[in-house]
């Protein structure tokens, strides 16, 4: 599986300059708002569908804000233009071609959160490619920078992904290894990773993977969930899973409406 753009490369200076976001959807805590978590939505989706899905859970304490990713051809598919988070990388150790793209998602969402009240607590989560983009964000979150040098702004408390994968994981381990403030974010923050063993879209053995090189390099809180005989979809035992975790890391006060 490939998200590479052989036109597009590392990024164009016009994709670069034509890179908007589609529409941001926002679901409302029901109860006292404790938390804040952006969720990113997969290849060709959009930030309504994840509200839809997210609305229905018993996570009456946290606000849910749901992007759209901007619209780019896309190689996988034919260089069709859809919803992407970034156009880059096989799912391999190599960091995604497409870097600039994902470190200007990764960007657009942090600055989602750094708008969130003080004593909210923060995270983020996401389905397939839109998971590979929130574990990114925990490297950032950890190293206390984005690639580029520029300062990651936002404490994270929590990361979630599902049927994702963890882009340029070959250079994790060096680069949190490198920092004793790096290794110490890392160890603080939760990870939930849940991956279907019959995933035909992004394998299971990627979400192993991401789990075993985050694990590797110090991210000591992080849980990895397989399921038996589930596809690249979502189902509702893994939703509660999310569900009971999120209450748990993030000390939410219930997760009954």
């Amino acid at each position: 599986m490939s998200y590479i753009n052989p036109s597009m490369g590392s990024g164009s200076r016009t994709a670069r300059r034509t890179m908007e976001f589609g529409r941001t959807y926002v679901v409302r805590p029901k109860g006292k708002h404790q938390a804040t978590m952006v969720w990113l939505h997969g290849l060709g989706d959009n930030g309504s569908s994840s509200s839809q899905l997210l609305e229905s859970l018993a996570l009456p304490n946290i606000k849910w804000i749901c992007p759209t990713a901007p619209t780019r051809p896309v190689a996988i598919l034919g260089g069709f233009a859809c919803t992407a988070w970034f156009d880059g990388g096989e799912l391999s150790e190599d960091t995604t071609s497409d870097l600039e793209s994902l470190e200007a998602s990764v960007a657009h969402i942090a600055n989602l959160l750094s708008t969130e009240p003080a004593d909210v607590k923060l995270g983020i989560g996401g389905f397939s490619m839109g998971a590979a983009t929130a574990l990114y964000s925990a490297t950032c979150f950890a190293q206390g920078k984005y690639g580029n040098g520029n300062p990651y702004p936002v404490n994270l408390r929590a990361v979630i992904g599902l049927s994702g994968w963890l882009p340029g994981s070959r250079n994790v381990r060096n680069k949190i290894e490198g920092s004793h403030e790096a290794a110490r974010c890392a160890a603080s923050l939760p990870i939930l990773l849940c991956h279907g063993k019959c995933d035909e879209v992004v394998p299971y053995r990627y979400g192993e993977r991401a789990s075993y090189v985050l694990s590797s390099a110090g991210f000591r809180n992080l849980q990895f969930k397989a399921y038996e005989g589930i596809g690249h979809y979502t189902v509702p035992r893994e939703m509660d899973e999310v569900c009971n975790w999120l209450t748990a890391r993030l000390g939410l006060e219930g997760s009954r409406r």
